[in-house]
């Protein structure tokens, strides 16, 4: 599963050059990712409530051109890699009028965790919420995510 995100470059997202500053992307990856989590049938909302948090432990930016105000973009998200205590996603951002080609491309690693912040196994003890995010796995071919 892969969730599409469209966002319209805002002018405070842009730097003095006029173009997006790098720091925006990773808050871009965001919006997919929460929209492939709906999409899969469950959102942060309900992991929280049942008392799974995904804290971000790691995060990777590649940036191949650049991005200005009014352009309209495509965020991709999906779940490149997934074990019961860990989860990876990958993102791409497209230009709209241009989905051959990335603009960016990156990862984000988050621990599955209670709300002590201990890792827990979904797939013993939320075996419906383990299954949500089987359902948004989509490995990435020679991806930099295939050996986390």
């Amino acid at each position: 599963m892969i969730s599409q995100s469209k966002v319209t470059v805002r002018y405070a997202e842009t730097d003095k050059m006029g173009i997006v500053h790098h720091s925006v992307y990773p808050i871009w990856y965001e919006l997919a990712r929460t929209d492939l989590s709906k999409q899969a049938g469950f959102p942060y909302s309900k992991m929280e409530e049942v008392g799974i948090m995904t804290p971000l432990v790691e995060l990777n930016c590649k940036y191949y051109s650049s991005a200005t105000y009014d352009d309209d973009l495509i965020v991709t998200a999906r779940v490149s890699k997934l074990t019961p205590a860990r989860i990876v996603f990958y993102y791409e951002v497209f230009k709209e009028n241009n989905m051959d080609k990335p603009i960016n491309t990156g990862y984000t690693v988050h621990a599955i965790v209670n709300k002590d912040m201990r890792p827990i196994n979904t797939k013993k003890h939320f075996p419906e919420i383990y299954e949500a995010m089987e359902k948004m796995l989509e490995p990435v071919e020679n991806s930099a995510t295939n050996n986390l």
